[in-house]
């Protein structure tokens, strides 16, 4: 996992004494240690990581101190660490916090995950490649991404991270003869039924990480927090997206986008039928909202709004082509300021791009000494990633912003 300070946007004001601008240098000179270290597999040096994952900066006096995001679940054959946010100081009204980042990728898939202007990391990547070889895939191997934004909290979201991959497995290696014989049907099954599971885990899971009443937390605490899940299945021929929330799953087939979901916004007007049928309302406070609560009409955990916000997923399925550029999963973080195609020009530019690389660094600004010091990315699915996500802050997104790219020609 690589870490990133926040970059510098062209508005900020700028403080150009030279003490200033020597601390801001060291501090790059000392993350670019850090992520190159990190890039060679290498540990660092004692002083500078923990053992539950955060990464600290120098320690000299007026420091800010860089967090590892808690937001992803990567696969063993890529190294990475996690844990939760430390503290952050508190900024001044003026001032923006600092973007939190977590970047990580193996040659086919980049992730990115970032804090942005948000104080609170409530997003959380689950990425689980070569999960299983189930008699549904005909024992070819399957590979699981997915993207949860929480809200009321980060307890939902990461319980999703760490359990929703797990219920899949068992869904997907259960007995041949107690599935549809339909391939979709079972397919549907299988999707529905982890959505299910997690749900119901949500509602018996307090914030505080106890499991049923085994605490001594009020009531609520299990009631509030909720999460939106969009996940995707990759097999040698398919792609199936199962979709609860307001976070998007695109596909880039030949430069174009083809949306694999669709928003689950409490004013679509399929939507607007089901929630009013099961006896809800939608109220517009700062946009449509369920009970004038909630921006998003399903959703996991939200147990105080059940049975109007449901978690039952929507499920599509594609097949794959030879034209197939990558696959896009986000939270609506970054769709809330790009568009779709937008976000697909953008990878499938810098995935068709000619040689290595090019070096990128989200800590500085255009300095020269930048860009010839810069830190490399892995692949050009992390920059892909990166790039996208630099572009929603660029725009303003106030939103936590995660990020999957899946290079679907070397997939």
């Amino acid at each position: 996992m690589i870490d990133f300070v926040r970059p510098r946007m062209l508005n900020e004001e700028d403080d150009g004494s030279p003490a200033k601008c020597r601390e801001r240098r060291r501090r790059r000179i000392e993350m670019r240690r850090l992520a190159a270290l990190s890039a060679a597999g290498s540990s660092p040096q004692p002083g500078h990581g923990s053992g539950d994952g955060r990464v600290e900066g120098p320690r000299a006096s007026g420091a800010k101190r860089i967090r590892a995001s808690d937001g992803s679940c990567i696969p063993s054959s890529s190294s990475t660490s996690s844990g939760d946010d430390a503290e952050a100081p508190v900024a001044a009204p003026q001032q923006q916090p600092d973007v939190v980042a977590a970047a990580t990728s193996v040659e086919w898939y980049g992730v990115m995950s970032v804090s942005g202007r948000s104080r609170e990391m409530e997003d959380a990547i689950c990425v689980r490649t070569g999960l299983c070889r189930p008699e549904l895939s005909r024992r070819r191997p399957v590979h699981f991404f997915a993207v949860f934004d929480g809200h009321g909290g980060h307890h939902v979201s990461r319980l999703c991270r760490e359990k929703m991959h797990v219920f899949l497995e068992e869904e997907l290696t259960r007995p041949r003869e107690q599935r549809p014989a339909d391939e979709d049907d079972a397919w549907r099954e299988v999707m529905r039924a982890s959505f299910r599971r997690m749900d119901e885990a949500t509602m018996n899971t307090c914030a505080c990480g106890s499991v049923g009443s085994q605490c001594a937390c009020h009531p609520m605490e299990v009631a509030i927090g909720g999460s939106t899940a969009v996940a995707a299945v990759l097999t040698p021929d398919r792609i199936v997206v199962a979709n609860c929330g307001d976070s998007r799953a695109v596909l880039c087939r030949g430069g174009k986008a083809i949306p694999l979901s669709r928003d689950h916004k409490p004013d679509r007007p399929d939507e607007l039928a089901r929630i009013e049928a099961a006896g809800g309302r939608v109220i517009h406070v700062n946009g449509a909202r369920v009970e004038g609560i909630l921006a998003m009409s399903r959703a996991i955990g939200d147990k105080y709004l059940k049975p109007v916000v449901t978690s039952e997923p929507e499920i599509t399925f594609t097949a794959r082509q030879a034209e197939d550029d990558c696959l896009i999963l986000a939270s609506d973080g970054l769709w809330d300021v790009l568009s779709s195609e937008l976000a697909c020009e953008v990878a499938f530019e810098c995935l068709r791009g000619e040689g290595s690389p090019p070096a990128m660094d989200l800590n500085s600004g255009a300095g020269a000494e930048d860009n010839v010091n810069g830190a490399l990315f892995p692949s050009r699915s992390v920059l892909a990633a990166a790039l996208l996500t630099r572009l929603a802050l660029g725009r303003k997104s106030w939103d936590n912003i995660s990020v999957i790219v899946v290079d679907l020609k070397k997939s």
